[in-house]
C-alpha cells in the first residue's frame, strides 16, 4: 500500500471558500511538481518541509486549471508519516475535481476510504484507538462528543490499555519463570501474584467497559421515542422540545401516521427525538402501518417518553399499551396538559411505570419543559467527556473478551489449576486488549475499521 502515491479530495462535498487535494507517498512531491507551477522561486521538490508556495495548477500543455497554494510536509513529519503535499485551490466542486484529475494523470492513484489514516497507523503516527478517534472527531454532534474524541486522539485510551497490558506481561513473565525453572519453587509466590494481578486488571477493564454505554450515547445519540394514545400531545411536545413546528398538530386524533425524528442537544448529549403514531386499534390501513412503526421504534429506543393526557386522566387504554412496552427501554412519564388538570395524580402514572420518574408539562404553554429536558439529560448519565473510558462498540467487544479470559484465569487459580494453563488465558486477554490499539489486529479487522472512513481521510 505505502509504495503508491495516493490522492483524494480532503474537503467536504459542495461549494466552499477552499478545496484541498491531498497527496501522500514517496512520489507525492514528484507528482505535485508535474501539476503545480510556483509563481516564482524553487520547484516544490526543493522546498523545505512545512512551507507554503503560491502558484497555479496546470495541465501538461500549460493550461491553467486553478490558482492554488501548495503545502509541503516531508516524511516523517506529516499526518501519514510519508511525504505529503496539499494543493489548496478554490472550493467549487468542478475546480477541486479538475485539480484531482491532474494529480491522477500525473501518476497518483485515487485513495481508498481511510487510506491516509491507515498509512498513519501503519507508519506508527497513530495507534488504532487514535485512528478511530479521527472518525469520532469528524462525526461529533456535540461539544462533549468532540472533547471525548480529542481525548482519544491524544492517546488517553492507548495509555489506559497499555498499562493493563504491561501488568499482564509482568504476570506472564512470572508464569514463564515458574515453568522454565521449577527447581526454584516459585509457584506459591507466582499464584498469589497472578491472582492479585488478575483482580487488578479486571478492575481496570471493568472501568473501561463502564464507559461503553456513555461512549455509544455520545457518538450515536440517545434514541428517545415519544409514545402514547392519539391526541395526547406528542407532536406538540416534539415541537416544543426542538423549538420549531416540525410536526403537524391538529385536534383530529391520528394525525401523525409515521415516525418523525429530530436531533436536539440536551446537557451536551445528542438526542434523537421521535414522534410516533398514536397507539390504538384502528381499521385504517395507513394508520395501522404507523402504529406498527411506532412499536418498532419502541423496540429500538433507549428511552421512552410515556405521554398521557392529564385532562382525560390515566385511562385503561394507557395502562394497556404501557404494559406492552419493551423491557429494554427506560421510561419517563410525561403528564401533558397539566394546565387543564392541575390535580392530576402524578403518583398514579409513576406507579403504572414501575416507579419511573414523572414530569408534569404543558406542551401548549411550555410549562415543565426545562424539567423534562433535565430529566432526559440526567437519564443519559453523568458523562465526563474528558475521560479515556468512553470506548466504542468494537473496543468494548475486545475489552469484554479480555475480561472473560481474566475471570477464567482467576477461577482456574482458585481451583488449583496449573499456572501453565492459566497462562493461556492471560495471553488471550493480552491479545484481546492489543486489538484495541492495533498491536494484535489482523488485516481483516483493519479493513473493516478503515472502510468506515471517508475518501480523503
Amino acid at each position: 500500500m505505502g509504495e503508491d502515491t495516493i490522492a483524494a479530495i480532503a474537503t467536504g462535498a459542495g461549494e466552499g471558500g477552499i478545496g484541498i487535494v491531498r497527496l501522500s507517498g514517496a512520489g507525492a512531491l514528484a507528482v505535485a511538481e508535474r501539476v503545480f507551477r510556483p509563481r516564482r522561486g524553487l520547484p516544490l521538490g526543493r522546498r523545505r518541509s512545512h512551507t507554503v508556495t503560491y502558484g497555479w495548477v496546470q495541465t501538461p500543455a500549460g493550461e491553467r486549471v486553478d490558482e492554488a497554494l501548495a503545502l509541503v510536509m516531508r516524511a516523517p513529519h506529516s499526518y501519514t508519516g510519508e511525504d505529503v503535499v496539499e494543493l489548496q485551490c478554490h472550493g467549487g466542486q468542478l475546480a477541486v475535481r479538475r485539480v484531482l484529475e491532474q494529480t491522477l494523470q500525473a501518476g497518483a492513484r485515487l485513495a481508498e476510504p481511510g487510506e491516509f489514516t491507515r498509512r498513519a497507523f501503519l507508519n506508527g503516527r497513530l495507534d488504532l484507538s487514535q485512528a478511530e478517534a479521527v472518525v469520532d472527531l469528524i462525526r461529533a454532534k456535540t461539544d462533549r462528543a468532540m472533547a471525548a474524541a480529542v481525548a482519544h486522539l491524544g492517546g488517553s485510551l492507548r495509555e489506559a490499555i497499555g498499562a493493563i497490558r504491561a501488568r499482564l506481561l509482568e504476570m506472564m513473565a512470572h508464569v514463564e519463570a515458574d515453568i522454565d525453572f521449577p527447581e526454584l519453587e516459585l509457584e506459591v509466590q507466582t499464584r498469589e501474584e497472578i491472582a492479585a494481578g488478575c483482580d487488578e486488571a479486571l478492575a481496570a477493564v471493568d472501568r473501561l467497559l463502564g464507559g461503553a454505554r456513555a461512549g455509544r450515547i455520545l457518538r450515536e445519540g440517545l434514541r428517545v421515542v415519544l409514545a402514547g394514545r392519539p391526541n395526547v400531545g406528542k407532536s406538540s411536545l416534539l415541537n416544543r422540545l426542538v423549538r420549531e413546528n416540525r410536526a403537524i398538530v391538529t385536534a383530529v386524533p391520528g394525525t401523525t401516521r409515521d415516525v418523525i425524528a429530530e436531533w436536539v442537544e440536551l446537557g451536551g448529549v445528542p438526542v434523537q427525538l421521535s414522534d410516533t403514531a398514536g397507539i390504538r386499534d384502528t381499521d385504517d390501513p395507513v394508520e395501522q402501518i404507523g402504529v406498527e412503526r411506532t412499536r418498532e421504534a419502541l423496540r429500538q429506543a433507549h428511552l421512552v417518553l410515556v405521554v398521557v393526557d392529564c385532562a382525560a386522566g390515566l385511562v385503561p387504554e394507557d395502562r394497556e399499551w404501557i404494559r406492552e412496552l419493551p423491557a429494554t427501554a427506560s421510561r419517563i412519564g410525561v403528564a401533558n396538559k397539566i394546565d387543564l388538570n392541575p390535580a392530576f395524580p402524578l403518583s398514579e402514572l409513576a406507579e403504572s411505570l414501575g416507579g419511573a420518574p414523572v414530569v408534569a408539562v404543558s406542551a401548549e404553554q411550555g410549562t415543565g419543559i426545562p424539567a423534562l429536558e433535565a430529566e432526559i439529560a440526567r437519564h443519559a448519565g453523568a458523562l465526563d467527556a474528558g475521560e479515556e473510558l468512553l470506548v466504542n462498540a468494537r473496543q468494548a467487544e475486545a475489552i469484554g473478551r479480555a475480561a472473560a479470559h481474566l475471570r477464567e484465569a482467576r477461577e482456574a487459580l482458585a481451583q488449583g489449576v496449573g499456572v501453565e494453563l492459566v497462562s493461556i488465558d492471560l495471553r488471550a486477554a493480552w491479545m484481546a486488549l492489543g486489538e484495541v490499539t492495533g498491536e494484535t489486529a489482523d488485516d481483516d479487522l483493519l479493513d473493516q475499521i478503515f472502510s468506515r472512513f471517508c475518501i480523503g481521510k
